[in-house]
């Protein structure tokens, strides 16, 4: 159970919940083109449609903040550094994603991307089990949603070397 007030135990869920939305918004403006890019991509037979991705990120980046407030609440920062630190460094390449993918169109840097995103979030899953065991099991959608991503990635860049250079 955390030492903190029931006051600094919200504004830390409030604050955990910004970062990461924060995070999501940035990756969104990369994505301001993605419907429509989406769109002229050949997909595999296996893909959602563009409508799908939406919810379920605004559901991961939801968990993903619990999790992080979880870990936050055993001593806050100074006493979890390394696995918020890790979670923070993923955050950043998961809004590098969109940037690589949708602005930029670069497949290869994408999938190179997502792969070691795919890592990051696995070091954190751990990291996070040794400080609570909840907080990791919240990661584990966004863990199987990302391994979906990249096999999804790797098709798309495969199938759109035109698009996606």
């Amino acid at each position: 159970m955390s030492a903190f007030s029931s006051k600094k135990q919200a504004l830390g869920l409030l604050a955990w919940l910004a970062v990461c939305f924060i995070v999501s918004a940035i990756g969104a403006v990369a994505s301001v083109q993605a419907r429509s890019f989406y769109g002229q991509l050949v997909r595999p037979e296996w893909s959602p449609p563009g409508s799908v991705f939406g919810p379920v990120w605004t559901a991961l980046f939801t968990l993903m903040a619990i999790a992080a407030w979880l870990v936050w609440r055993q001593g806050g920062l100074r006493a979890n550094r390394g696995a918020l630190g890790l979670f923070l460094v993923q955050l950043g390449f998961n809004a590098l994603w969109s940037w690589l993918f949708f602005a930029w169109k670069l497949g290869a840097w994408a999938l190179a991307d997502i792969a070691l995103l795919w890592v990051l979030i696995g070091l954190t899953l751990v990291a996070f089990w040794q400080s609570n065991r909840l907080a990791a099991l919240l990661l584990v959608p966004y863990l199987l949603w990302v391994s979906f991503a990249f096999a999804l990635n790797y098709a798309m860049w495969q199938f759109n070397p035109y698009l996606l250079g």
